[in-house]
């Protein structure tokens, strides 16, 4: 009696394959972030291994502190290092997000694929956008920057950052950063893929402009504005997943509001810095100031222009819609106006077949009674 071997099926990928790197991706690069994390708990790895986590270019010498005083900092070469390692945290924090919360809450709404798509990158982006907003808003508040416009330029370009608000450009950079590895990570469509490569390039572009040239306070201020728009949207968006259209009708309504107000007050308070806050100032020349002024008026058109593209369209589709509504509930009409001329026309045709075929004096006395019928009736 010969015994078959039994079938072993093994549903864990190959190690090192490509459906093996997506499914631990997580465990993959937090295994690489505790290396930095490791390192310094030695003396000798210690100096490398702060480089990638601790801020640098203190503007403040630690010797000249006193008692309650906060460090302040510059921008330097080693923040590429910071913006590196907080990449990696960024990837280790999606994937906890995606796999805790966004797919628990995915499985219950049951949605498409295309839907599945759209639902993880705005929970995804409404997350970073809430605390990107209370953090930034912070961040303006103690720096004194709400009531005080004039602190958008004032000492340029020697513009001294205190912690959280150095961190905070730090983890902006790291996570529009972290989006390109994540289109591999989530299997994002190709179809899908250049509109989210746009906007992260744009995002991450711009941020690392403003924070080499130092403009970082009106950085901080149009980032809070934009994002505060941005959030109303994603809730907007995840409302109308949840397959509520009322009260996602109304948060779009807000959003259209709220994202061309954003645009002029972006527009304001860069012409106040870059055209009249400047102006005065003899370390920034007239390039610098047009050129950051172009780009970011160039930036907010290039969003109202997209916006007015979406909406006019969509009213145009409206309208084509309503327009076909309208013709196919004409056609259907004229329809049920030729059938019923097309029944009574074989009714009279079939009742005067039958009359035919009767005999000649209950002809006469059919058409008699169908006269008075006539009469009758009218």
């Amino acid at each position: 009696m010969v015994v078959k071997p039994r079938k072993t099926s093994s549903k864990n990928p190959p190690i090192l394959s490509h459906e093996f790197v997506i499914q631990n991706h997580a465990d993959i690069v937090s295994c690489v972030a505790m290396v930095f994390v490791v390192g310094l708990m030695f003396q000798t790895t210690q100096p490398l291994a702060s480089i990638f986590i601790a801020m640098h270019h203190n503007a403040t010498p630690v010797e000249e502190l006193t008692y309650g005083q906060e460090m302040t900092y510059t921008t330097g070469l080693k923040d590429l290092c910071a913006v590196f390692f907080y990449t990696l945290i960024g990837v280790v924090v999606h994937a906890v997000i995606q796999e805790y919360i966004l797919d628990k809450i995915k499985t219950k709404l049951h949605l498409s694929k295309v839907k599945q798509s759209k639902f993880n990158e705005s929970g995804q982006l409404l997350l970073f956008y809430v605390v990107a907003v209370l953090w930034g808003g912070d961040v303006i508040f103690r720096e004194g920057l709400l009531f005080n416009v004039s602190a958008l330029w004032r000492d340029y370009p020697n513009i001294a950052m205190t912690f959280m608000f150095k961190f905070f450009f730090i983890v902006q950079m790291a996570y529009w950063l972290h989006c390109y590895p994540e289109l591999y990570f989530q299997k994002v469509k190709r179809e899908d893929m250049p509109a989210r490569i746009t906007y992260a390039t744009i995002y991450l572009v711009t941020i690392a402009a403003a924070y080499a040239m130092n403009f970082t306070r009106l950085a901080l201020c149009l980032l809070v504005l934009h994002y505060a728009a941005e959030t109303v949207f994603h809730v907007a968006r995840l409302i109308h997943f949840a397959d509520k259209p009322s009260i996602a009708a109304k948060a779009f309504s807000v959003w259209n509001t709220l994202f061309v107000v954003t645009r002029l007050a972006s527009i304001i308070l860069s012409v106040s810095t870059f055209w009249f806050g400047l102006a005065d100032n003899e370390s920034v020349s007239f390039v610098v100031r047009v050129s950051g002024l172009a780009a970011v008026v160039s930036l907010q058109v290039y969003m109202l222009q997209r916006f007015l593209t979406f909406h006019l369209s969509r009213r145009r589709e409206a309208s084509r819609l309503t327009a076909t509504a309208e013709a196919e509930a004409k056609k259907a009409k004229q329809d049920k106006k030729a059938k019923k001329a097309r029944e009574a026309a074989s009714k009279k045709s079939t009742e005067e077949k039958e009359i035919s075929e009767l005999p000649e004096v209950d002809q006469n006395t059919s058409k008699s009674l169908r006269q008075r019928g006539a009469a009758k009736s009218k």
